[in-house]
């Protein structure tokens, strides 16, 4: 799912770097493994749990940003001889890895998440495992979950199939140069095939009445002792890619729905509070909002490369705060076995849907892995899987509230570095937020530059006007040691 919080570009930022670092102390962030980890870590990469079958003929590729090494997700596409397709995924097999009880699936418990910073990533496995024994790095063999989903010549899935498999991958590619070899003409077939599955799996989405946010890439970018903000809208390489991995936890879902017993991502309509707020933001970003337009046709409709645009889809990720976990079926006595949950589906991708194509840095892929291998093979999952399942939401809601209270505070510090030299300037803003018990204070948003800040008015005056625009003065800015303030200008 898109974060909120941009990204460090280029190695100067020295203040703003500190100032993360203070935060992450503050928050209790986990970073540094205890040594019972890393040698519980050292010790399976020498020794991991092999498969017997071997699928390394298989050419697989990668596609992640320039200078990663925590690859658990790698493709391969292939057209079949009726006119459809067949799209294989090679997920990172951590079961071979982390043995239920040691020191590593402890930590992996502990701390749930791998947690993005605009700075560093602080990983859920220690490097050894994340970037080393389980990640799929070119040209040498890795244990994996061989997904084989096969789709017709309309992009509708027909069949899914996942078993253990040895798999290689042949090729570390990243966006640029994915987009580049598909622009002219030069990509090889299975990733040339990226485009086409990509662009059918974005109608039958549209069919179902699913949306995808494709926020675009928000980044820092110093300039000495000041910053500025940035936009990267998404390439449709990484549009295409995104929609592989909906597909495949789409298919995972419905083979757990099936088998019955599983943990799906779930997420609920939105509420029309927080719609109504997206259309506040969207006035005070000048968004067009066209009367009876929906969500979904609004964002289809923008365009990243404008700041406004690739700001008002950044707010549009609030949304997505509302989604959690269920688990259903046989996992012990907490779970009531009805073979299906009530409210399985996820409102954005307009179906059943679960995560399982990134276990390096998210502990619940780890379980649905296993949980589809079973229901493949209709077999009950292992006691290790089933018996943990019901306390699996907890944990996962437990790491993805710290990542929200992460995400909030990363978006505060680099609000600040950006408005820090304009204080006592005077902006044009539209109040999007106001707080139910406090009246007099709540969030503004300026059109230029297209960030937000809390305002408050004084207290023996008129309340915040919720929804129209309002002149302020920026009072306070300095990343890591006074957050954004506005007041009445």
């Amino acid at each position: 799912m898109p974060s909120r919080h941009p990204h460090i570009t280029g190695g100067d930022g020295a203040a703003l770097r500190a100032a993360l670092d203070d935060l992450r102390h503050r928050i209790g962030v986990p970073h540094a493994f205890p040594a019972s980890v890393l040698a519980d870590a050292e010790r399976a990469a020498r020794a991991p749990r092999l498969p017997a079958e071997d699928a390394t003929h298989l050419p697989f590729f990668t596609v992640d940003p320039p200078g990663s090494h925590e690859l658990d997700h790698a493709l391969h596409l292939a057209r079949t001889p009726r006119g459809g397709f067949r799209v294989h995924h090679a997920v990172s097999d951590t079961a071979a890895f982390v043995t239920p009880g040691h020191p590593l699936d402890t930590e992996a418990h502990r701390r749930a998440l791998a947690l993005p910073f605009p700075d560093l990533r602080v990983p859920l496995h220690p490097h050894r495992i994340a970037e080393d024994a389980a990640s799929l790095l070119p040209d040498v063999p890795r244990p994996a979950l061989l997904w084989t989903l096969d789709l017709d010549a309309d992009g509708t899935l027909t069949a899914t199939d996942v078993r253990r498999a040895l798999v290689r991958s042949h090729a570390r590619l990243d966006p640029d140069t994915v987009q580049r070899e598909l622009d002219d003409g030069t990509a090889e077939d299975s990733v040339a095939l990226l485009r086409d599955v990509g662009r059918l799996c974005e109608e039958r989405e549209r069919a179902r009445g699913g949306v995808s946010l494709n926020a675009p890439e928000q980044r820092i970018v110093p300039h000495g002792d000041r910053y500025r903000l940035d936009h990267r809208p998404l390439l449709p390489a990484e549009r295409w890619t995104a929609q592989l991995s909906v597909l495949l936890g789409t298919a995972a879902a419905a083979l757990m729905l099936d088998g019955g017993t599983g943990v799906l991502r779930t997420l609920p309509q939105a509420p029309d509070g927080a719609v109504a707020r997206l259309h506040r933001v969207a006035r005070a970003l000048d968004v067009p909002w066209p009367p009876h337009t929906s969500y979904a046709a609004l964002l289809r409709s923008l365009d990243p490369r404008r700041p406004r645009h690739a700001a008002f889809l950044q707010e549009c990720t609030t949304l997505l705060r509302g989604a959690g976990y269920t688990a259903f079926g046989r996992g012990g006595p907490a779970l009531r076995p009805t073979g299906r949950p009530d409210h399985p589906e996820h409102a954005a991708v307009a179906a059943p849907y679960t995560h399982c194509a990134a276990p390096l840095g998210r502990l619940v892929d780890r379980y649905t892995g296993e949980l589809c291998l079973a229901a493949v093979a209709g077999t009950e999952p292992p006691e290790w899987a089933g018996g943990a399942l019901a306390a699996l939401p907890a944990t996962m809601e437990r790491g993805e509230r710290r990542a929200a209270e992460a995400d909030d505070a990363c978006l505060e510090l680099m609000t600040a570095a950006v408005l820090w030299d304009h204080v006592g300037e005077v902006f044009d803003g539209l109040v999007t937020d106001v707080r139910e018990d406090r009246p007099h204070e709540g969030t503004v948003h300026l059109a230029e530059p297209p960030v937000a800040g809390r305002v408050s008015v004084p207290p023996d005056g008129p309340p915040l006007p919720l929804g129209e625009p309002l002149r302020v003065r920026l009072l306070h800015a300095d990343p890591g040691r006074s957050p954004v303030r506005f007041g009445p200008a």
